[in-house]
């Protein structure tokens, strides 16, 4: 199996995927702008998907959890171009904007996932960044900005609606830390990234985690797994190599090592031992 390539320019990322079918978990704190260069994105997001072909692009809302796959298309792999507008950015573009620019009254969207339609400014903005996936060929750091201001102007001509997405800077609501486990303990989070989603510091959130559960983070994960793959081994009848996996464990050897700690027996027997 081929590893993906990946360029960062501070926020611009060039990605060339050699294996098809490779998909992610895309859950980050900034606001994605991605374009399919060659082979195809499908974007899934709460039982809906979005096939994102070459040549098209889609939004996606910071701390949004969506999952990403990328597919062969026309016998060609997955090529990609992702602008992440980081907080610091938008500010100082909002701050530089006209007062006839800002527009305070228009209402944000619900949505969290958005297909940008094809329109002239932004193909020529991605295909003005395509001699970059040569990493011999570098950006500067003022082209990078300027092309980070350019596809912010594309988004704001393409819908008014983007104004109040682009430039919330309100700090996020505090996540239940509980509720939000249960939902994603399944996931390769690290404790940063939970803090994150959760509207907190690390520091605040190793606090706060405190107050609800005498197990540290880690080990709490690992019982939350092991209990949710005892109910689909003895109680759904379901074999172990499509269990592990699916809530959250990488090794298989490992799965077992901690199945037999918590429970005494091992999973593979799907039956408790006799007293």
């Amino acid at each position: 199996m081929g590893s993906p390539e990946m360029i960062n320019y501070s926020g611009i990322i060039f990605s060339c995927y050699a294996d098809n079918n490779t998909s992610c978990v895309h859950a980050i704190k900034d606001h994605s702008l991605i374009y399919t260069y060659a082979g195809k994105l499908l974007v899934e997001d709460r039982g809906k998907e979005l096939t994102i072909l070459p040549g098209e692009c889609v939004f996606i809302r910071r701390n949004h959890r969506v999952r990403l796959t990328k597919l062969y298309a026309d016998k060609q792999p997955y090529k990609g171009i992702t602008f992440l507008f980081r907080r610091n950015f938008l500010r100082e573009f909002y701050n530089n904007m006209g007062k006839k620019e800002k527009s305070n009254d228009i209402k944000a969207p619900e949505e969290n996932v958005f297909r940008i339609p094809l329109r002239p400014d932004m193909s020529s903005l991605f295909h003005s960044l395509l001699p970059y996936f040569d990493s011999s060929v570098q950006p500067t750091n003022d082209i990078i900005k300027l092309k980070e201001q350019e596809a912010v102007y594309s988004l704001l001509n393409t819908d008014n609606q983007f104004s109040p997405v682009l430039f919330d800077f309100t700090e996020p609501w505090k996540i239940d830390i509980i509720d939000f486990l249960n939902e994603n303990y399944m996931y390769d989070l690290t404790l940063e990234e939970i803090a994150s989603y959760t509207g907190r510091s690390l520091a605040t959130f190793k606090r706060d985690f405190a107050k609800v559960s005498e197990l540290p983070p880690r080990k709490w994960l690992i019982k939350k797994r092991l209990e949710v793959a005892y109910d689909k081994i003895m109680n759904q009848d379901m074999k172990v190599r499509d269990v592990y996996a699916e809530v959250g464990f990488k090794n298989l050897s490992h799965f077992y090592k901690a199945f037999k700690k918590q429970y005494g027996f091992s999973p593979k027997t799907n039956t408790t031992p006799r007293l």
